[in-house]
């Protein structure tokens, strides 16, 4: 992990609020996603003090009904994931934001983790280690890549369920309207307010798209992207390059 330098609130400022207790808001952006919504609602479950909004963005199976069965409240958003999570985030009522993937499994007591991590003080935001739920040793590399890329930039993505309190949130912007990468430049913004601090408990995200698409092109075309949106590409462009691939 690698500290960037706040430019927030004074360390015995940010201490004060961190300790009050917090109420969670868990945001998950679905389109289609009713295979695995029900796990997903299923890990986070009913912990004192934390409520789950859906935010959908049109989907034509079976998504909201899933989700509402599960208790989880459900609202509808212009689509796109930035879109769709700042639509949740304005609904939220929580004092902490945990913007979740449809397809990912948040550990066992993360309710716990996330109000220890923010509780330390110049810290902006945090996020789960990344695990995918296959195993293989290309899997394991992808793994281990992100825990690097965590250790080394600071710089969790969206599959990592990013944490962070609102008014960092809001004072950071919320997610940039992109069609993607909107979790990099949020995390780019939030560095400006504090540390991104990456907790050891495991967050587990779905292997599909690269037992779908192959796993060393769906790794090389995904570290282009990266490149491109840095280099100032379109992000438009990339996105729909994205979704051919």
């Amino acid at each position: 992990m690698r500290e960037s330098r706040p430019t927030g609130p004074a360390p015995q400022e940010q201490e004060q609020r961190s300790l009050r207790p917090a109420g969670i808001s868990v945001v998950i952006p679905t389109l289609d996603e009713q295979a695995g919504i029900a796990a997903c609602l299923a890990a986070v479950g009913s912990p004192t003090g934390v409520e789950v909004i859906v935010a959908d963005g049109g989907s034509r199976d079976a998504t909201i009904s899933a989700a509402r069965r599960a208790g989880a409240k459900v609202i509808h958003a212009p689509r796109g994931r930035a879109r769709q999570m700042n639509a949740g985030a304005a609904t939220a009522q929580g004092d902490v934001l945990l913007f979740l993937h449809a397809d990912t499994l948040l550990p066992p007591a993360w309710e716990g983790e996330v109000r220890r991590i923010l509780a330390r003080p110049r810290t902006a935001a945090g996020a789960f280690t990344f695990r995918l739920d296959r195993r293989g040793a290309g899997l394991r590399f992808i793994e281990l890549s992100v825990a690097w890329r965590c250790r080394l930039a600071a710089m969790p993505y969206g599959d990592q369920a990013l944490f962070v309190r609102r008014e960092d949130f809001l004072a950071a912007g919320g997610y940039p309207d992109l069609p993607i990468m909107e979790d990099c430049e949020l995390v780019r913004l939030l560095k400006k307010r504090g540390s991104i601090i990456v907790s050891p408990a495991v967050a587990t995200t779905s292997a599909r798209r690269w037992q779908r698409k192959g796993l060393v092109a769906t790794t090389l075309f995904n570290s282009l992207v990266v490149v491109a949106f840095y280099l100032g590409y379109p992000p438009a462009l990339l996105r729909r390059l994205y979704d051919r691939i």
